[in-house]
C-alpha cells in the first residue's frame, strides 16, 4: 500500500459517516432532504452552488446521468446549498462524537480531545496547502469557510482531502483510456463486487453489458467477461496516478506529517468504520 492509499484509508471513514451513520441521515432530513440519495447528491455538489446536473455527473464521473437528474436540481426546491452544507456537517460531527466516544454500558464515552485536535490541526493544515488545480470538486470544498469546533475541522479537512482525491482518480482514469463506467466494469471483473457497485451508480444491464463489450474489444476483459492481464494493469497504471496525485498535499507537508497522522487517525479511522457496511461503493478494503 502505497503512503497516499494508507492516508485514504484513514480519512475516508472520517468522511464517509456523513453518508452511513444515522446522524447524518437525520441531519438531511431535519433540512427536508429525505432519502439516501437526495441526502448525497445534495451534500456532496453543495459546494458547487447550484450547479447543473451536467456539472456533477461530469465531476462524479462514475454516475449514470439519469441517476444524478433525479436530485440536481430538484433537491434544491427542498433546501438551499447552505441548509445542505450546515446538515452534513452537523450530522457529520454528531456521528463522530458518538463513534470516536465510543459506548459503555449505554452511556456515551468522552473521545480522546487531544489526539483529536492533534488530528484535526494537522489534516487542517495539509487541506489547505493542498494543490486544486484541475480538481473542481476537491476545490470547491477547499475554499469553504472552516470550522472552530475539531470535530468539525476533523471532519472537514477529511472532505477537502477525500474529494480531492477523487477528482484526481477521474484525471487518472481518462488518462489511461478510461471513463467512470468502464472502471467499474473492470473492478467487477477484478477485485470488487458488481453487486456493489451497478445499482449504487444508476446503470442498467444493457448499459453494462454493452460497456463489457468494448472493453473485451479493446483485449481489456476476455469472452467469459474475466479481466485480462492487460486489463489489471490498465487498472493499476490508473491507480498509480491517483496515488501520485494525492501523495502531493503529504509531500507539501513535509517529512513525518503522513506518520504522524496515521498514528493519530488509526483508532480514529477504526472507530468510524464501524458505521460503513462492509460491501461498499466506495472501494474501501474490508473491515
Amino acid at each position: 500500500m502505497t503512503p497516499a492509499r494508507r492516508m485514504w484509508t484513514l480519512f475516508e471513514p472520517l468522511h464517509a459517516v456523513t453518508y452511513f451513520a444515522p446522524e447524518g441521515r437525520a441531519a438531511f432530513e431535519g433540512a427536508g432532504l429525505r432519502g439516501f440519495w437526495r441526502g448525497y447528491f445534495a451534500s456532496r455538489s453543495a459546494p458547487l452552488g447550484r450547479a447543473p446536473a451536467a456539472v456533477t455527473t461530469a465531476l462524479y464521473a462514475n454516475f449514470a446521468p439519469r441517476m444524478v437528474e433525479r436530485a440536481i436540481p430538484s433537491v434544491w426546491d427542498l433546501a438551499t446549498p447552505e441548509q445542505a452544507l450546515a446538515a452534513r456537517l452537523e450530522g457529520s460531527v454528531a456521528a463522530l462524537s458518538r463513534l470516536l466516544g465510543g459506548q459503555h454500558d449505554g452511556q456515551q464515552g468522552q473521545y480522546d480531545e487531544k489526539r483529536v485536535g492533534e488530528a484535526a490541526t494537522l489534516l487542517r493544515s495539509v487541506a489547505v496547502e493542498a494543490p486544486t488545480s484541475g480538481r473542481a470538486l476537491g476545490a470547491a470544498n477547499a475554499a469553504l469557510p472552516w470550522p472552530d469546533e475539531p470535530l468539525a475541522v476533523l471532519w472537514q479537512g477529511a472532505t477537502v482531502l477525500r474529494e480531492l482525491r477523487g477528482d484526481g482518480h477521474v484525471l487518472a482514469q481518462l488518462a489511461v483510456g478510461l471513463d467512470g463506467l468502464s472502471t467499474m466494469v473492470l473492478r467487477s471483473a477484478h477485485d470488487l463486487e458488481r453487486e456493489a457497485l451497478q445499482p449504487n451508480r444508476g446503470w442498467t444491464d444493457e448499459e453494462w453489458a454493452a460497456c463489457a463489450d468494448a472493453l473485451a474489444d479493446r483485449g481489456l476483459l476476455d469472452a467469459e467477461g474475466r479481466i485480462t492481464p492487460a486489463g489489471v494493469d490498465l487498472l493499476g497504471r490508473a491507480e498509480e496516478l491517483t496515488d501520485e496525485l494525492a501523495q502531493e498535499p503529504w509531500t507539501r507537508a513535509g517529512a513525518g506529517a503522513a506518520e504522524r497522522f496515521a498514528e493519530l487517525a488509526a483508532p480514529l479511522a477504526a472507530a468510524a468504520r464501524t458505521a460503513l457496511p462492509p460491501v461498499n461503493p466506495i472501494g474501501l478494503p474490508g473491515h
